[in-house]
């Protein structure tokens, strides 16, 4: 519907997709359950643009965001270090894909080891 309203005087902010006020939006709903990856879990050290630092990445996880978010919070906390969501992609800092792997398959989750 993209409307041109984002400020209501009796409703506040207002979504500029549906012209819902924010609080009863419905397109922030669809957002949060969008499926980010294909089914192939991949997981593969990059150091690209990262100043030589390498950073684990799993990409083609067939979770949503909020699903997205708790694994990485887990695997965060397995390999006592940084991380982030970024796209439907899980980065996590450091070579740990021998573990990364190893705790996917705990979960039941086939995961490919890219190099």
């Amino acid at each position: 519907m993209d409307s041109d309203i984002v400020y209501s005087t009796a409703h506040g902010r207002m979504c500029p997709s549906c012209g819902q006020p924010i609080k009863k939006c419905v397109c922030r709903e669809k957002k949060k359950s969008r499926i980010a990856g294909d089914g192939s879990v991949r997981v593969r050290l990059e150091k690209k643009g990262r100043k030589g630092k390498g950073v684990t990445v799993i990409s083609g996880l067939p979770y949503t965001s909020d699903e997205l978010e708790d694994l990485a919070k887990e695997l965060k906390r397995k390999c006592c270090c940084g991380g982030t969501v970024k796209k439907g992609v899980i980065e996590i800092q450091g070579d740990f894909r021998d573990v990364i792997i190893t705790e996917l398959k705990n979960k039941g989750i086939k995961a490919r080891r890219i190099n």
